[in-house]
């Protein structure tokens, strides 16, 4: 495995995490990537960097992050997006895995693209129904500008310096981690 497999695959880990928080706004990112020619994509998903795909992205990154911050709907949103996210995950890092045999790639885009996408989209979600049924919704918003600015941090990290991407993901899966053990009830022994 080269050194380039290996910055391809934290690109790919860092963007299907920042997929878990907002599903169009790392894709985007890899699509402004990939038009300025800042990341090469595998042949495959070259589209991704054409300028009817930077649009499209951009257009369904803005609605994404505006509609988050309205009560109720992001509810709704994340009933749909939590298995897009798994969709979305997996892609991103099919696309930009490079020189891996396609048993691999698709293995590493299922289990780490997919499943750390759908991981923090669902504790994303779970959160947010929390927040809405303790305070009506009127705490969403927080957690709205908190996870498109994770999304945003950690997208252009992957991009930039794929390492501390993949760095920032595992303390944010630690920080899921112990958020839910804390949460979950004590049992008597």
């Amino acid at each position: 495995m080269t050194s380039d497999s290996i910055i391809s695959i934290f690109l790919g880990v860092g963007l299907a995490a920042s997929v878990g928080f907002r599903v169009f706004l790392p894709l985007f990112a890899l699509s402004l990537a990939s038009y300025f020619n800042v990341w090469e994509l595998n042949e495959n998903w070259e589209w991704i960097g054409s300028l009817a795909a930077l649009i499209t992205l951009g257009v369904a990154t803005v609605v994404e992050i505006f509609a988050y911050f309205i009560p109720w709907v992001d509810n709704l949103l994340d009933s749909f997006a939590v298995p897009l996210a798994a969709i979305a995950g997996t892609a991103v890092m099919v696309s930009t895995v490079a020189d891996l045999n396609p048993v691999v790639t698709w293995s590493l885009a299922i289990i780490a693209g997919g499943g750390t996408a759908t991981a923090i989209k669902g504790a994303g979600a779970t959160g947010r129904l929390a927040s809405t049924t303790s305070t009506g919704g009127l705490a969403n918003p927080i957690l709205a500008t908190v996870e498109t600015g994770t999304a945003t941090v950690v997208s252009i990290a992957s991009i930039f310096a794929p390492i501390l991407a993949a760095v920032l993901v595992i303390i944010i899966l630690i920080i899921i981690f112990r958020i839910y053990r804390g949460l979950r009830p004590k049992t008597k022994t």
